[in-house]
C-alpha cells in the first residue's frame, strides 16, 4: 500500500513536469523507466548488488525525492510555469549525497534527577565522572540500498573498536530489500561478537517485517533480544541495568507501567531502556529511567540540522522527539538520528549518525527510591 501511493504520487508529479523536462527528456525518460523496475522488484524483494544499486536504486532514489519535492511546481504547472523547478532535484542530489554516510561525532550526556516537567528539549547539565558510562548505539541500520552488508559490517567493526561499556541495538534492521536476508544480516553483525556480553537489542516496528530474520542473525552475533525483559551488566563505570521495551503501538502507558514493575529499580544501578518509538516516551512511569536510548525518527530525516539548528520534518509536524538529548519529569531519553533511514528516499539536511555517547551521573542518587 505504501509503495503503491509513493508510485501513484510520483508519477501523477513527473507527469505534470514533463513537457519542462527539455534536452534532459532522455535522461528523464531513463528514470523514470527504473523507478517503474525498481518498485516493481519489491514484489521479489532481495539485497541486490552494486550495479543495480547504481544505475537503479540510488538515482531512482533522488529522482524520487526530488520529484516529490516538486509538488508545488506541478500544482501550479497548468497556470504558470513556476521557475526554479531544479531547485528540488539539486536538493536531493545533495541529499543522495548526505545518506551514504553517517556524521562521527561524540556526545556528552551529563545527567541529574530533577523534575524537567513537561516534555522538552534537555540540557547538559549534572555531575561529571572521572569514568562515564561509554555507549555506542546503532539505531535504523535499515540493511539495504544505502546500508549495505559491508557498509554495516564496517559499522559494527568501529563500534567495537571503540572499545565502548556497551553498544546498544535500538530497531529497525531491515528494508523491504533484506527481508529474505538472515545470512547478511548476520555477517554485517558479527563483528560485535567480540563484545559479547556487552551487546544488547531491542525490536522496532519495522522488526516485525520479519522476525525470524532478526532472531536468526542476533542469535548468529550472541546478541540477546530484550523484548519486555531485563539484564545487568557490569561495566567500569559501574553496574547497568538494561530494559528493553517491545515496540507496541497500543496500550503503550500500561504495558510499560507493567514491564517497570516486573523489573524495579535496583539499589545503586544505572537504570537504562531501550525503546525504539521516542513517542511512547511521555508516556513511561516518572523516575523509571535514568536514561532512554530510541531512535526511529532518523533524527527528523528532513531538516537544518546540517546547518547547525535543530528544526526538522517531525519537530515542525509533531509534538515527538525527533533527536538529541530530551527530559520530562525525571526521566531522560537520547534519541539517535538514525544509522540509515527508510521511508522517504532520502535524507536531507539531517545526517546519520555514528556516535560514541558519554554518559555522566551521580552514583550516589542511584537508589530505589530516588
Amino acid at each position: 500500500m505504501f509503495v503503491g501511493v509513493v508510485l501513484g504520487v510520483h508519477t501523477a508529479i513527473s507527469t505534470a513536469l514533463v513537457d519542462r523536462a527539455g534536452p534532459l527528456l532522455p535522461v528523464i525518460a531513463y528514470l523514470q523507466a527504473a523507478t517503474f523496475v525498481h518498485f516493481a522488484l519489491l514484489a521479489r524483494s532481495k539485497l541486490r548488488g552494486l550495479p543495480y544499486r547504481v544505475l537503479v536504486s540510488l538515482p531512482v532514489s533522488a529522482y524520487t525525492a526530488g520529484t516529490m519535492l516538486a509538488l508545488p511546481w506541478a500544482v501550479v504547472s497548468p497556470f504558470v510555469d513556476l521557475p526554479g523547478v531544479f531547485i528540488p532535484y539539486a536538493v536531493a542530489v545533495v541529499g543522495l549525497a548526505q545518506s551514504l554516510w553517517a556524521r562521527k561525532e561524540r556526545t556528552l550526556v551529563a545527567l541529574d534527577r530533577s523534575d524537567a516537567g513537561g516534555l522538552a528539549r534537555g540540557t547538559v547539565s549534572g555531575v561529571r565522572m572521572d569514568r562515564p558510562l561509554r555507549l555506542v548505539q546503532i539505531s535504523d541500520p535499515h540493511l539495504g540500498p544505502f546500508m549495505s552488508e559491508r557498509r554495516l559490517r564496517r559499522i559494527a567493526e568501529r563500534a567495537v573498536a571503540e572499545k565502548p561499556d556497551l553498544v546498544l541495538l535500538t530497531g529497525d534492521l531491515l528494508t523491504m530489500e533484506s527481508h529474505r536476508a538472515p545470512d547478511a544480516l548476520a555477517r554485517a553483525l558479527a563483528p560485535l561478537t567480540a563484545l559479547e556480553g556487552k551487546v544488547f537489542a531491542c525490536r522496532g516496528n519495522h522488526d516485525f517485517e520479519a522476525p525470524e530474520t532478526i532472531r536468526y542473525a542476533l542469535e548468529s552475533a550472541k546478541i540477546p533480544y530484550l523484548l519486555d525483559a531485563e539484564d545487568i551488566v557490569e561495566t567500569a563505570a559501574g553496574p547497568v541495568q538494561i530494559i528493553g521495551l517491545d515496540y507496541a503501538r497500543r496500550g503503550r502507558k500500561e504495558k510499560m507501567e507493567t514491564v517497570m514493575a516486573r523489573h524495579p529499580r535496583r539499589e545503586g544501578v544505572f537504570r537504562l531502556v531501550l525503546l525504539h518509538d521516542p513517542g511512547a516516551f511521555a508516556e513511561l512511569p516518572d523516575g523509571e529511567a535514568d536514561l532512554v536510548l530510541s531512535g526511529h525518527t532518523h533524527g527528523g530525516q528532513l531538516g537544518l540540522v546540517s546547518l547547525g539548528l535543530k528544526g526538522t520534518f517531525v519537530s515542525w509536524f509533531t509534538k515527538m522527539p525527533d533527536h538529541g538529548l530530551w527530559a520530562k519529569g525525571r526521566n531522560r531519553l537520547y534519541v539517535h538520528r538514525g544509522t540509515g533511514h527508510y521511508g522517504f528516499p532520502l535524507r536531507i539536511g539531517v545526517p546519520g549518525e555514528e556516535s560514541v555517547v558519554e554518559v555522566h551521573y551521580d552514583r550516589g542518587a542511584l537508589s530505589a527510591g530516588a
